[in-house]
């Protein structure tokens, strides 16, 4: 099942499964689809919360203008749970920008446990110097290209290429209707540009007291060493670096992805 649209101030929600609820966090760019690999095998243990978040897919972009920073993004998903009836402490895993808003909320006392895949914020000050750039050129560059890119990816070979750095070397997996989805997601987001411009260093994740576990996989080419700052967590972090998945892996490993979110938030 999926929220209502009948309040356009609500982020868009896909609600599937029944047990203690466990929140979804995409990345820049994407939508509550970037979960569909692994959506259907933790919703066979939880009750899987896959938002859409502020500025992206369905949702609308954070009210009176505010900055998408990740601690307002954050603070907005505690209303937007709050609204379900969903109560906090809670469960999250995030990739990305999603990772870095799960850690925020924990920062905010409201979860009960983080799974972060390659998590923004980790960064002390600036991030990685290549990835606004590279993001905003995407961007722009897949905005005025998009029925060539879309024809592109087609084809396997094209879609390893072209998703190599954003979401995966391993981008043959991912189905043509699927990436070309993502593709549209991407260049129709109103919350791209301004999110990310906002996103900075979270504000003191080694103040986080719950159950912590983070992973960059191997193949990660867009959140580099300078991104991926360790001592930036509590020492009861967990850390992990998994061969095979890129910066998004939900294609690259469904059932591994899955169930290390199990774990890291049983």
């Amino acid at each position: 099942m999926s929220a209502s649209r009948s309040d356009p101030r609500r982020w868009f929600v896909h609600d599937q499964g029944k047990g203690r609820p466990l929140v979804l966090l995409h990345g820049l760019g994407m939508s509550h689809a970037a979960w569909a690999p692994v959506i259907d095998t933790l919703a066979a243990q939880r009750r899987v919360l896959a938002f859409d978040v502020a500025g992206f897919g369905l949702s609308p972009r954070l009210p009176d203008g505010a900055a998408p920073t990740l601690d307002a993004l954050a603070a907005q998903l505690a209303h937007e749970l709050a609204a379900l009836g969903i109560h906090t402490p809670v469960d999250v895993a995030g990739n990305s920008m999603g990772g870095g808003m799960a850690l925020a909320l924990a920062e905010m006392g409201m979860a009960r446990s983080v799974a972060a895949l390659s998590p923004a914020g980790l960064w002390p000050d600036e991030g990685p110097w290549h990835t606004e750039p590279f993001l905003k050129g995407l961007y722009f560059a897949l905005g005025r290209a998009r029925p060539a890119t879309e024809w592109l990816l087609g084809f396997a070979a094209a879609r390893s290429a072209l998703l190599s750095v954003p979401i995966s070397v391993r981008g043959h997996r991912i189905p043509a209707a699927v990436a070309r989805r993502q593709v549209r997601e991407l260049v129709q987001a109103q919350g791209f540009m301004p999110t990310l411009k906002a996103i900075g260093p979270l504000s003191d994740p080694r103040s986080i007291s719950v159950p912590v576990s983070v992973a960059f996989g191997r193949l990660d080419l867009l959140l580099t060493r300078r991104a991926r700052r360790r001592d930036r967590l509590p020492p009861h972090a967990r850390w992990s670096r998994p061969a095979g998945w890129g910066h998004v892996p939900m294609w690259d490993d469904p059932g591994g992805v899955a169930q290390w979110i199990l774990d890291a938030t049983a």
